[in-house]
């Protein structure tokens, strides 16, 4: 038994970070291996922020949550930016 007196040390464990990019390519396959239309089921999400726009399989919908919808349309407009305006 430890003493009274000790501090007692308690480490939480984070959940694993996932780049944005990672959990949209998660996301997108899961709702392709489901028979939905990837592109329309994730801008249905941004635009009204209901999670069930997104399945549930392979986690999908619990993936979404780990990301602000901001964070989803910031990736997407810079990588549409630097691919099309950028040289």
């Amino acid at each position: 038994m430890q003493e009274i007196n000790n501090t007692q040390y308690f480490k939480v464990q984070k959940d694993q970070e996932i780049a944005v990019k990672d959990i949209i390519a998660m996301i997108y396959e899961a709702l392709k291996e489901k028979g939905y239309n990837p592109v329309n089921q994730i801008v249905g999400y941004v635009m009204s922020g209901d999670p069930t726009y997104i399945t549930s399989h392979k986690g999908a919908r619990s993936l979404i949550r780990r990301v602000e919808r901001d964070e989803i349309i910031e990736l997407l407009l810079d990588y549409y930016i630097k691919n099309n305006f950028e040289s």
